[in-house]
C-alpha cells in the first residue's frame, strides 16, 4: 500500500490527468467538427450524439464514463484496494478514491489536453460512482431502464439514474461518504450554471 500523502498525490494528480483526455474532442475531430464550437459547445456524449448520431456518439460515452472507473480503479489500487463484500470502498480506500473521482471530474471540465474548455463531467462522475458504490451504480442503470422505457427518453432515464445515486447509496455506506457524493454533484451543477451562463451570453452577443 502507498503512503497516505503519496497516495492522495497520485490519486490526484493521476484522476485529473485521466479525467483531461479529451474523448469528445477527439472523436469530433476524427469525424471534422468540434463539440466545442458546434451544437451547446459541451464536449460530451450528448452533444456528439445530437451533432452525429447514436453511433458515433457510444465512444464518447463509454470513454468519459472510463475515466472515472479508470480514476477510482487506480486510487482503490494505490490505497490497499479495501472493499466490503458487495465491492463498497471503505476503510482507507475511501478518501483516496473521492479525491481521484473529483479530480478526474475536474479534469473532464478543464481539460489541460483541450486548452481547459471541458464538459459538465456527469459520465466521469457515474464512472466513479461504479467504483465507490457498485451496487448504488446498478440501482441506478436499474431505474434508468424502469424511466426510460416507458417514457421513451433516454435523456429522462439518465437523469433519473444520476440523481437517484446518492439516495441508492443511503443503503452501502455512512452518511458522510453520501454527502460525499453528493458533493461531487455540485460540480456538476457549476459546471451547468457556468454553460447555461455562456449560451445567454452568446444569445445576447447575437442579438447586437
Amino acid at each position: 500500500m502507498t503512503p497516505e500523502p503519496l497516495c492522495a498525490l497520485v490519486a490526484l494528480i493521476g484522476g485529473y490527468l485521466l479525467g483531461s483526455v479529451p474523448v469528445a474532442v477527439l472523436v469530433g475531430r476524427n469525424h471534422g467538427f468540434d463539440p466545442r464550437e458546434t451544437g451547446d459547445r459541451n464536449p460530451g456524449f450528448w452533444n456528439v450524439m445530437r451533432c452525429l448520431g447514436w453511433r458515433a456518439a457510444v465512444p464518447v460515452f463509454a470513454g468519459d464514463t472510463l475515466k472515472g472507473v479508470l480514476a477510482g480503479g487506480l486510487a482503490l489500487a494505490v490505497s490497499g484496494a479495501h472493499t466490503t463484500g458487495n465491492g463498497v470502498v471503505t476503510g482507507g480506500s475511501v478518501v483516496p478514491v473521492y479525491l481521484a473521482v473529483a479530480a478526474a471530474m475536474a479534469g473532464h471540465a478543464w481539460p489541460v489536453f483541450a486548452g481547459f474548455r471541458g464538459g459538465r463531467s456527469v459520465l466521469t462522475f457515474v464512472g466513479g460512482v461504479a467504483v465507490l458504490c457498485p451496487p448504488a451504480f446498478l440501482l441506478g442503470v436499474v431505474a434508468l431502464v424502469l424511466t426510460a422505457l416507458p417514457a421513451r427518453s433516454f435523456a429522462v432515464g439518465a437523469r433519473v439514474g444520476v440523481f437517484c445515486l446518492p439516495l441508492f447509496q443511503v443503503f452501502f455506506t455512512p452518511l458522510w461518504q453520501v454527502a460525499a457524493t453528493g458533493a461531487l454533484m455540485c460540480l456538476i451543477g457549476l459546471r451547468f450554471g457556468q454553460a447555461a451562463r455562456s449560451s445567454q451570453a452568446r444569445r445576447a452577443a447575437d442579438g447586437t
